[in-house]
């Protein structure tokens, strides 16, 4: 249930745990959670959480006391005692609570309470933290509408910059075949830009204010800024039209030919986003301070906050989009031997396969960081419980070319090994016997399809294109599932064979005698699952029994066949 990699507080019963028990815990760390998963850090903190922790940046000092005294009086009003209410005179910063603590909480996962506030440890990759949990609900939406609202509205704001500054931070290695003379004049203009921003952004935080000269250097800043993020975000649109075409080839070619455009796009994007968010923020700061009292003012901040949240929400998602296409295909060209490159820009002068992979693990390099920290990458794929193929297979080779397929969330429930019928549909029905027989006298080494059933999704491929070029052949969603069967071939091996109707297509995939029939009734039991038939194609089908036939005479062929009742055979 739990991300390791994540920083999780322990939602279950702490009873027994160190610190639960004790009359007074070592531990003098408060994380009071003011915005959902958005916490103020209070006390001492452990060396673990220190580099977790976000400091706050642009937010006023006025909103800075104004947060400490209504979470102190919090405290206090919730009978916190000795070491812990000792804690809430020092406010260290920020920290963000991780999807995975907010799902367990919000699942009914509790905290044991001592003091008036709730015990857990929070989980870090570096080690163990205890903390107290003030959860958001201590908080009514009143009370924190009246007292410390527009504070509130500058912590989301900083923690906006501090999540767009930490994307940008990745580093990325643009090449100098990205930086044409066109680029380095674009990409000049955008780093100016950045770097006014930055320097403005250092500097309130370094004087916890926004005054009005520092202001005044940047506030002309919006219409170049507002060209940039257009620009690349109108590239990064484009890359994605092209991508989502469904000519699998034509997608290829694109990502391939402008792989290096898209690192340039992609990382152009990031950091208009970012200069924005730090400019929205300089604006905010500078709201707060001119009219720290003024309804109309603390209302504009709440705009600002919602209206960049938009903008980092929506850069994020096409950003993130973007860069998985590009790293999967390059990450399938530098690791298949045979996956050739189909367009000239990676194939260069030479149609050398070494030099491609080279090529593409350059780029991979590059933009591999960014994929990274936009959405963490798929651990291995493990063999499923359910796999149907002969002892002697090992599916390693398929489960670490199947990983890059997947998407994110989607998990893997069988993987099978038959030999497919080239010919699917009404024809090999009827000549199925003769087929089956045909493929029983070919003796083969290895099974020529690969079967994957995911929890959305059946994949299917040729072993051998699947293995050398990463090649899918059909991905049918379990949604199109019509009927499935299991049946033994007309041959004299006797084989298992799964049919497997689709809405679009048909498949026959025969099983060899030496693989576990157990496992075979095993697959065709999980697609079964998936069998429906909606009532719009049920009421298509009906309307045929309608055709009129001409009177007189003797009825004609006319390719239209009578559907069965529901429930014929």
């Amino acid at each position: 249930m739990q991300d390791p990699s994540d920083p999780v507080e322990d939602t279950g019963d702490t009873a027994g745990s160190p610190g639960a028990d004790d009359p007074a815990p070592r531990t003098e760390t408060v994380l009071a959670e003011v915005l959902p998963g958005i916490a103020v850090v209070f006390g001492e903190v452990p060396a673990e959480l220190l580099s977790h922790l976000v400091d706050f940046g642009l937010v006023p000092t006025a909103d800075r006391r104004e947060i400490s005294a209504v979470l102190g009086s919090i405290g206090n009003a919730a009978t916190v005692a000795g070491n812990l209410a000792t804690a809430f005179a020092s406010m260290q910063g920020l920290y963000r609570i991780s999807d995975g603590t907010q799902a367990l909480l919000k699942a009914g996962g509790t905290l044991a309470v001592k003091d008036g506030a709730h015990l857990g440890t929070v989980l870090l990759p570096g080690g163990l933290a205890q903390a107290r949990l003030i959860p958001v609900t201590s908080l009514s939406t009143a009370q924190r509408a009246a007292a410390i609202g527009p504070a509130l509205a500058m912590i989301a704001l900083q923690m906006q910059l501090s999540e767009i500054t930490a994307l940008v931070r990745t580093d990325i290695a643009l090449t100098r075949q990205v930086l044409t003379s066109i680029r380095n004049e674009q990409w000049a203009e955008l780093t100016g830009l950045v770097a006014t921003i930055d320097r403005a952004v250092d500097q309130a935080r370094e004087v916890e204010a926004v005054p009005a000269s520092l202001w005044d250097n940047v506030a002309g800043s919006e219409a170049s800024l507002r060209k940039q993020l257009g620009l690349y975000r109108s590239n990064v649109t484009e890359h994605l039209a092209q991508i989502d075409r469904a000519d699998t080839r034509r997608r290829r070619e694109h990502l391939q030919t402008n792989a290096e455009a898209i690192v340039f796009d992609t990382h152009a994007l990031l950091s208009s986003v970012k200069a924005w968010t730090g400019y929205q923020a300089l604006r905010a700061g500078r709201a707060r301070a001119t009219g720290h009292d003024d309804a109309a003012e603390a209302r504009l901040v709440d705009v600002i906050v919602r209206d960049t949240r938009v903008e980092l929400d929506s850069a994020r998602a096409e950003t993130t989009r973007l860069v998985d296409a590009l790293a999967r295909e390059l990450r399938l060209i530098a690791e298949l031997p045979g996956r050739e490159p189909l367009a000239q820009s990676l194939r260069g002068k030479r149609k050398d396969a070494k030099a491609v992979r080279e090529t593409s693990a350059r780029l991979l390099e590059a933009i591999e960081p960014l994929a990274d920290a936009l959405r963490p990458p798929a651990p291995p794929l493990k063999a499923p419980d359910i796999v149907c193929a002969p002892a002697s297979l090992d599916p390693e080779p398929y489960l670490r070319v199947l990983r890059w397929f997947l998407a994110e969330g989607e998990t893997l429930g069988v993987l099978g090994f038959p030999d497919q019928l080239d010919a699917p549909g009404p024809v090999s029905a009827i000549l199925g016997g003769a087929k089956e027989r045909l493929a029983a006298g070919r003796e083969k080494a290895v099974a020529n399809t690969l079967v994957a059933v995911t929890d959305r999704r059946v994949l299917t491929a040729r072993t051998d294109a699947f293995l050398e070029q990463g090649e899918i052949r059909h991905a049918v969603p379990l949604d199109q599932v019509r009927y499935v069967r299991t049946a033994t071939a007309q041959d004299r091996g006797a084989r298992r064979a799964i049919d497997l109707i689709t809405r679009d297509e048909s498949f026959r995939w025969l099983f060899r005698p030496d693989i576990d029939g157990a496992h075979v009734d095993a697959l065709a039991a999980v697609l079964a699952e998936s069998m429906t038939i909606p009532d719009t194609e049920r009421d298509a089908l009906r309307q045929r029994r309608r055709v009129p036939v001409e009177a007189g005479g003797g009825r004609e062929d006319s390719g239209t066949v009578a559907a069965a009742p529901a429930g014929g055979e």
